[in-house]
């Protein structure tokens, strides 16, 4: 056969294997204790160590995230192994805008601690968002690998991908990466996009990373790897197959029976792989993955969102479950099971997310096209008209604070902004958040820190301010062993670090619905710990009937595992109910406070 002399090569995506299942990534000394039997697997010439959440996850843990990327990157290097991190792009190692000298110095300090190649990923394929990352990654020593995030519709096209990988190639990017996070990409479009790359330019390095969740990956990954991919992403069980990423082992098979060249895999290896990650899963890391993630399902390919949001959706339905049946109730229309409300959230993400511009469904713009999809959904069955409720940030993606969104905006969206007398703009997103260091030198000179080695935790202070703090005052560490013992106690008791629980009397939300029909919920932004007073950010106080609220104005936080989400209300009003406690434990979307318009 034609491919029988070219090999196709293997990276192990150990960090995202984790990321994708749960909220934790193995602590250092676990990664240390199973990167020997990696190694002596035999079959990878890359491994993915960090980036992504890797860094929040360690300041979590109340450990330093910059012992933990050198101490596991260092087997590798000594074997030969290239390590790669993922980033966001515009958003680096974060949810939100990270200025350019806070960037740049990343690719510097990843370098230095070990890290070969950055895949920079935009999740709206906005090349001015991925010419920072290039340049810098190059600037640092690093690998520049460009992650197209691909998804499946009308405008994302291999003539769409390849003017994103036309403008990286020219900014000096290495390789490109096929993001298949959601495993919607169909296998012959990746494929033909591989072979319109290789055509074009055939010094450029592939590498395909496709999650398992609606089934399609396998195949895909036979299609790139004849059309010439260089590297593929796998796992290895427990945490292979569902939501994740297909196991090394059907995929050499696989390979290896249409010819290609393949590393052996050296199967006592494997098992001590498997046996250790089910060791770190029954030591505490399991207490965070959802069962859900093991399963794959055909669900998926409709409404093409990650699979790892599943279990998020499941949580909001349940937490708008209530609500909704109280209107459906109230107008004499029978109640919806939680099965019904999901095939309506599908359709109706289907519909809206056309009408967003197509945005690529990955963190964080996969959030947005979801929340707004769940507020529309609530608002038509609670009588009122779609677009009523579109949260800031989702705002700030269709205004063109994050970049370029691929596709047209419907008009109904375009005429709504300005109504609201919003203003769009189509200038450079990096140019909104100037240089931060200098800042943040002098914050840590008053604190009387470190820069660090090779300015690492200088880096890690401007990158992750709040946790960063949380980790030096030992907050972190002991927020996690709190978490951690009522996991294993299953008792399941809020852990509150910042003042005792305010005693608020509690409301039943679908009977407030039924006595208020004009209430309008306010909901957890994320899954996490709910603190209405947090003395470090803004002195703020609990908010209780009564009190006057601002659109968009933080009135709480939701302690998440990467850091605080404010809380915050769609409408200017006064607030009828709260409905949660400090320091209790929500679900994303669930109903904690309730608003009057004014």
């Amino acid at each position: 056969m034609h491919y029988m002399a070219r090999e196709i090569k293997f990276s192990l995506v150990y960090r995202d294997m984790w990321q994708s299942s749960g909220k934790y990534v193995p602590r250092v000394d676990q990664l240390e204790e199973v990167a020997p039997a990696i190694i002596d697997m035999g079959c990878f010439d890359r491994v993915e160590t960090n980036g992504g959440a890797f860094e929040q996850v360690n300041l979590l843990f109340g450990e330093n995230p910059n012992i933990a990327v050198r101490r596991w990157t260092a087997p590798f290097h000594k074997a030969g192994i290239q390590t790669h991190m993922l980033e966001r792009g515009l958003n680096a190692l974060r949810m939100n805008p990270v200025p350019a000298d806070v960037r740049e110095l990343m690719f510097k300090v990843k370098k230095k601690q070990g890290t070969d190649i950055a895949r920079s990923f935009c999740g709206l394929n906005d090349h001015r968002n991925l010419k920072g990352s290039v340049i810098g990654a190059k600037k640092g020593g690093m690998i520049s690998q460009v992650a197209l995030s691909i998804t499946h519709s009308p405008v994302h096209t291999v003539e769409y991908y390849m003017g994103v990988v036309d403008k990286v190639v020219e900014y000096g990017c290495d390789e490109i990466c096929l993001k298949d996070m959601a495993g919607i990409g169909r296998p012959n479009v990746l494929g033909e996009l591989v072979s319109s790359i290789k055509k074009k330019y055939p010094h450029i390095k592939v590498q395909y990373h496709g999650h398992t969740g609606p089934g399609f990956s396998t195949a895909s990954m036979l299609e790139v790897a004849r059309a010439g991919a260089d590297y593929l992403d796998v796992a290895v069980e427990p945490l292979s197959w569902g939501k994740v990423h297909p196991d090394v082992i059907t995929i050499r098979e696989m390979l290896k029976s249409d010819g290609f060249l393949v590393k052996d895999i050296n199967m006592d290896a494997y098992m001590e792989v498997r046996r250790l990650t089910q060791k770190f899963i029954d030591d505490f890391l399991g207490y965070w993955i959802n069962p859900s993630n093991a399963k794959m399902t055909s669900l998926l390919v409709g409404c093409g969102l990650p699979g790892g949001m599943m279990g998020s959706m499941m949580a909001d339905l349940k937490g708008f479950q209530g609500a909704i049946n109280a209107a459906q109730r109230a107008h004499g229309r029978p109640e919806m099971s939680l099965d019904t409300l999901m095939v309506k959230l599908f359709g109706e993400v289907e519909y809206v997310w056309p009408r967003l511009g197509y945005p690529p469904l990955v963190t964080p713009f996969s959030q947005y096209v979801k929340n707004t999809a769940l507020m529309n959904l609530f608002n038509m069955l609670s009588d009122k008209p779609r677009w009523t409720t579109i949260d800031k940030d989702t705002w700030g993606m269709i205004l063109g604070h994050m970049g370029k969104l691929p596709g047209e905006l419907a008009p109904e969206i375009v005429a709504l902004a300005k109504e609201k007398g919003l203003e769009f703009t189509t200038g450079n997103p990096q140019d909104n958040y100037p240089d931060e260091l200098p800042k943040f030198r002098q914050m840590m000179k008053e604190e009387g820190w470190d820069e660090g080695e090779d300015e690492e935790e200088l880096f890690e202070f401007a990158m992750h301010e709040r946790q960063y703090r949380d980790y030096k005052s030992g907050i972190a560490k002991e927020r996690f062993n709190a978490e951690l013992e009522d996991f294993k106690k299953k008792a399941g008791a809020p852990i509150n670090v910042v003042r005792p629980v305010v005693e608020l009397p509690k409301f039943d939300a679908e009977d407030f619905m039924q006595k208020h029909p004009k209430a309008l919920p306010v909901q957890a932004p994320a899954k996490g710990e709910l603190l209405w007073e947090v003395d470090v950010i803004d002195n703020s106080k609990a908010p209780v009937a009564g009190d006057k609220v601002e659109a968009g104005k933080a009135i709480g936080y939701v302690q998440t595992f990467y850091g605080m989400e404010e809380v915050l209300p769609s409408v200017s009003g006064r607030v009828l109910a709260v409905m949660s406690k400090h320091g209790e434990k929500v679900e994303k979307g669930e109903i904690i406070a309730f608003i009057a318009e004014e």
